[in-house]
């Protein structure tokens, strides 16, 4: 049989792993490399990597090598592979390209030009070129820029004096952690071949084949648990999938591919007896109906027990391997949610140590392997970690911490607050008395009570009823980040301490731009809505879903103005969020209301405040637009505006990004020209460094109010958002 050369990707951390895998499927020519393995073998070892790797990412077969120190080498190079040999001139492909040198700086522009060479050598020889489709195409061609010193394999040319094209055929066709068990789509916290690859660094392989028990407490939809389970009864990763880069591939050999799917089968059929206990545990109802959904997605319905029962609620099960008692030891394997994908859900600290809690009390001989974020976190378990592996969830680096759990309970720790913990204990005990009478007297459920009042805890916290929300601003280069972290971690457990409120009911999120520069980027899916109480208003905000809650508490005075203005007027909210500012003007006798914003989400979500209030009906309108298109076509003219856009916004359903320093004097002029004779506009912005443009709108009375609508618990940022009361000049 013909010798290939393969390389297999996976992320740093399970390298070695994935040698050791591909080995014992019949690998040679081993190399690590850094962003995965090359190795050698006949087309068998390649398909046995796509059926059976439970690390790979992808499986790539090498067709051709040669220079690229430019773009038209690189185009050069491509032709030189006969692509007839690898896909039909009517079928589909996609391109994926990665590196860079000097001339080649753009990934799509290289992917551009392996795109051309290859479409240029049909439409020559055939006159009919493959169509792109990005997904699941009938053959995903990858091309990566490399060094020749780099090169662990040589291939077909030996040009190497110069940057070199590897140019390979994914016979995977997409991520092979997509084992097919999943609903289209639906993404878990942990992918698959990173839980595979805990599952090994902790000895689940072995344990499983003496038929000992998995605890997930934290599982989720259930990745650890199905992962677990399809090692234990030896079924191939892959088994499950409908899709894989190789069955389009002119160079496929269907004989070969089923008789290994045959064998994985007969595999698979007889190992199903073999799953030792595997127990999965959710506080989260939806979470927990995942998992059985996915499991039985995976072949293994019944074979997995998952139920919701909370982490506080966790203890060993009755029984271990051959129904002995609970003497028998097991493994607990968890991945807690964590900050960077989820943003910090409730105290951190307190759940790893809740659980590192649950471990000494009821696992007592067990091992546990347990992914935390960082080490502090890891530190809250209580427990000493045998070993550490630093392992990547996607670009998330994560700490794989494994524990040999005593079977003699160590005595609770106790933790004493420092100079420091005192001092921000007392402050918030202090402001929560001072500011709960001022908010009582005025109908506040939701208010700051602390915002960086000691410098060395740069954090705000805002009640919202029995919740605490912690917005932890981010820390300035010069600021040691494992100090800023463990200031973090001892606000977390002083803060539920000061205001008598439970660990878990204190949300912590980072302050600063989401992803992609939204001002209200998605944190989480929990989707958990509180009704608070807001003056003559009810609103519903969610605490874990986003960086902002739907309720922004600096406005409050603002939202008040707008009431005051908008009585007996008809109102417009431009850019409106969840319509907070549309319920004051209804509560204040407006006329009409019309709450206008691009994202669905929020219009729903407006439409719901306004019901929770009792302003129904077609006289309070709900529009979902980009709002300055909206104010082009706009017919109606309105005695009130509250115009307060986002400081930024680059949003897909928009064409180009809006920017309210630069955009701010359009903006202003589009919502003037909607307001009836003698109409006001408020215009709202957060942005601090904000200068309006006074000189370009020297038509219009204007008045500064930002100082006056500032409330009394964001007194210590006098400069957190810009206020102005606009009217045209008569």
């Amino acid at each position: 049989m013909n010798e290939h050369n393969f390389f297999a990707s996976a992320p740093q951390g399970l390298l070695e792993l994935l040698a050791d895998e591909l080995r014992a499927l019949g690998a040679t020519a081993i190399r690590l490399q850094p962003a995965g393995v090359y190795f050698r073998g006949p087309l068998l070892v390649g398909y046995r990597a796509c059926l059976w790797s439970r690390l790979a990412g992808r499986v790539l077969l090498e067709v051709g090598v040669g220079p690229a120190r430019d773009a038209d080498e690189l185009y050069t190079t491509v032709q030189r592979v006969d692509w007839r040999q690898h896909m039909s001139a009517r079928g589909t492909m996609a391109v994926d390209f990665t590196g860079a040198n000097a001339a080649i700086v753009h990934t799509r522009f290289g992917a551009q030009r392996v795109k051309d060479a290859i479409v240029d050598q049909f439409n020559a020889k055939a006159g009919i070129r493959p169509d792109v489709a990005v997904r699941r195409p009938d053959v995903r061609v990858s091309v990566h820029l490399r060094k020749p010193a780099s090169s662990g394999i040589k291939g077909m040319f030996q040009e190497t004096s110069h940057d070199e094209a590897v140019i390979s055929i994914d016979l995977a066709g997409e991520a092979l952690h997509r084992r097919g068990y999943r609903e289209e789509g639906a993404e878990a916290p942990i992918k698959e071949n990173l839980a595979a690859g805990m599952l090994m660094r902790a000895g689940w392989p072995a344990l499983a084949a003496a038929g000992a028990p998995l605890v997930d407490p934290m599982c989720g939809s259930g990745t650890l648990l199905i992962e677990a389970a399809h090692m234990a009864c030896d079924r191939a990763p892959g088994l499950g999938r409908e899709y894989f880069g190789l069955l389009g591939w002119r160079g496929h050999q269907p004989a070969l591919w089923t008789e290994l799917l045959t064998e994985a089968r007969a595999r698979a059929a007889i190992g199903l007896s073999k799953v030792p206990p595997i127990y999965g545990y959710d506080g989260d109802a939806a979470a927990v109906k995942a998992a059985v959904a996915n499991a039985a997605r995976a072949g293994l319905g019944g074979r997995i027990r998952v139920e919701r029962r909370e982490l506080a609620e966790l203890v060993a099960p009755e029984t271990g391997p051959s129904g002995q008692e609970r003497e028998a030891i097991g493994l607990v394997a968890t991945n807690p949610p964590y900050g960077e994908r989820l943003g910090v859900r409730a105290d951190m600290p307190a759940l790893y140590e809740l659980l590192g809690e649950r471990l000494r009390d009821h696992f007592g001989g067990w091992k546990a392997a347990i992914l935390a974020p960082d080490l502090e976190l890891g530190h809250a378990i209580g427990l000493r970690a045998e070993r550490r592996h630093v392992l990547y969830n996607g670009a998330i680096a994560v700490n794989l911490l494994r524990f040999d759990v005593p079977r003699e309970a160590p005595p609770p720790r106790k933790y004493t607050r420092s100079e420091g913990g005192e001092a921000l204990f007392n402050r918030l005990r202090k402001n929560r008395k001072q500011l709960g009478n001022w908010a009582a007297r005025h109908g506040l459920e939701a208010y700051r009570i602390y915002d960086s009042d000691i410098p060395e805890y740069a954090i705000a916290v805002d009640l919202y009823r029995d919740w605490a929300m912690v917005q932890e601003y981010a820390a300035p280069s010069e600021i040691d980040p494992v100090r800023a972290a463990a200031r973090l971690r001892e606000a977390l457990r002083v803060i539920p301490d000061a205001l008598e409120i439970p660990a878990t009911q204190v949300v912590c999120k980072r302050r600063e731009r989401a992803k992609g520069g939204g001002q209200y980027g998605r944190r989480d899916d929990a989707g958990d809505m509180l009704e608070v109480r807001e003056g003559p208003g009810r609103f519903l905000v969610n605490l874990t879903d986003y960086l902002d809650t739907g309720l922004f508490l600096d406005h409050r005075d603002t939202r008040a103005l707008v009431g005051q203005t908008a009585r007996g007027k008809r109102f417009l909210n431009l850019f409106a969020y969840t319509a907070s500012a549309s319920v004051y003007a209804g509560k204040a006798g407006a006329l009409s209301t019309t709450s206008v914003d691009l994202s669905s989400t929020y219009c729903a979500w407006a439409r719901r405040n306004l019901e929770l209030n009792g302003l129904r009906g077609p006289q309070h309108r709900v529009v979902e637009a980009e709002c300055r298109e909206f104010m082009a076509r706009e017919l109606r003219r309105y005695g009130a505006i509250f115009l307060d856009p986002p400081t930024f916004s680059n949003s897909k359903k928009m064409e180009g990004v809006l920017d309210v320093q630069r955009d701010h004097v359009e903006l202003i002029r589009g919502a003037v020209r909607l307001l009836e004779r003698n109409g006001v506009l408020i215009f709202s912005t957060n942005y601090r460094r904000f200068r309006l443009d006074q000189e370009r709108l020297a038509d219009l009375d204007i008045e500064d109010l930002s100082a006056s609508t500032i409330p009394k618990d964001f007194a210590r940022s006098p400069k957190i958002h810009k206020c102005f009361r606009i009217t045209p000049r008569r």
